[in-house]
């Protein structure tokens, strides 16, 4: 299983971004994707989650700002990042889950840096 996480980078505050992560070796359309940001010194958090129907879940600081989506062809899932703000500044990741047993995959993280 790979989970290939692109589009960080540095911008300024108010500005966006958008993240793309790519997954091969996993049934995509029985997966639970999801999008993951770890910032120093603080624990990994959801930021947003998107099931195999589409159905997206999103953390309250993301809420109104992020867009998850995903294209099942394409095994791709990205993340529409808008009004960014330095407390977005982390390592952002893409988190597979299979919707049958859980079993669970990460990628290797994408740094989305901030400044205000």
């Amino acid at each position: 299983v790979q989970l290939q996480a692109s589009g960080g980078g540095a911008v300024q505050a108010g500005g966006s971004l958008r993240l793309s992560c790519a997954a091969s070796g996993i049934v995509f359309n029985s997966n639970t994707m999801g999008w993951y940001r770890q910032a120093p010194g603080h624990q990994r958090e959801l930021v947003a989650d998107i099931d195999s129907g589409g159905a997206a879940l999103y953390a309250d600081s993301a809420k109104g700002r992020f867009t998850i989506s995903r294209v099942n062809a394409k095994n791709m899932v990205y993340l529409q990042m808008n009004a960014l703000t330095a407390e977005d500044t982390a390592v952002y990741y893409c988190r597979s889950r299979r919707d049958i047993g859980g079993d669970t995959w990460w990628g290797q993280g994408t740094l989305v840096t901030v400044s205000s």
